[in-house]
């Protein structure tokens, strides 16, 4: 009997305090907002933290909260931004489209190589072995692909010059290829612009020019020529203010070193593309 009546006196409390964590439950419950789920299936899933977040979903959360801005993907598509816009009843703004770019256009052309690198495929584990790497070129691209690897796009690739190179068409902005770059010459650009200045060596003309033959001599040419004062040489290396710039080409006419590159005259844009750009206002 007494067996029995521990049993009943178990069974009796298992069944009150079941009761009271359903109770419990329905009053205390939490419903999830249902746009969360919503704005996750507009979102790419590729969780590659370009907006800050660490994921997709942590993203969408923020969102939904008024954390972030319905435009915080920067892997997202006009379209979908549209979408996520309209669930949260917001409109979007216009946000310009920006990508990555590779400063250097040297490689196994122009930044020579004094010995062969035998090691981890790695960028920073050359860097670590050497501080060179296996280049003269302190700011040239390594060739080792770490950029690569950690684009979860396919934007990124390693050209025939052994350099890395963006696919326009394809980068989100993730920028997770600059954070891993450890020559810190990957930056972000405008996606429309078409002048190029694809070398990051702050060294003095003479050392630049003894180690690449395609580099940046900070010769100020450039800078004299452009009417619209958007190219400036600074710490020995030109750069382009994209807010002044009107791609008149003039400064890729007049580097003496054939460094700066119009992509509309390079073939590196889709033709789409180029339609666009030469279809937009001269004052654009």
């Amino acid at each position: 009997m007494n067996i029995l009546y521990a049993v009943l006196v178990l069974g009796a409390t298992a069944s009150v305090f079941g009761l009271i964590l359903a109770i419990a439950s329905k009053v205390f419950e939490v419903k999830a907002d249902p746009r969360l789920d919503m704005i996750k299936d507009f979102l790419p899933g590729a969780n590659c933290g370009g907006c800050g977040f660490p994921g997709c979903d942590a993203c969408a959360a923020a969102i939904v909260e008024g954390r972030a801005p319905v435009n915080a993907c920067p892997s997202c598509t006009g379209q979908q931004t549209t979408r996520i816009a309209a669930v949260m009843g917001v409109e979007v703004q216009g946000v310009e489209r920006r990508v990555a770019f590779v400063r250097c256009n040297g490689g196994n052309r122009a930044g020579h190589k004094f010995e062969k690198y035998v090691g981890l495929e790695d960028c920073l584990a050359a860097t670590k072995l050497s501080g060179n790497g296996h280049l003269d070129c302190s700011f040239g691209c390594l060739g080792l692909g770490s950029c690569v690897k950690v684009c979860k796009f396919d934007a990124m690739h390693i050209n025939s010059r052994g350099v890395a190179e963006v696919d326009r068409d394809k980068c989100t902005h993730c920028m997770q290829c600059a954070t891993v770059c450890p020559r810190h010459i990957i930056v972000d650009m405008p996606y429309n612009e078409s002048i190029l200045i694809p070398c990051a060596n702050k060294d003095k003309g003479a050392i630049a020019k003894a180690n690449c033959s395609v580099s940046c001599i900070g010769c100020g040419l450039c800078e004299r020529t452009c009417p619209n004062h958007a190219i400036v040489v600074k710490n020995n290396v030109a750069r382009i203010d994209y807010d002044k710039c009107t791609a008149c080409g003039k400064c890729v006419a007049k580097c003496p070193r054939k460094l700066l590159i119009n992509i509309h005259d390079d073939g590196r844009v889709a033709p789409v593309v180029l339609k666009r750009l030469t279809d937009a206002p001269e004052e654009m």
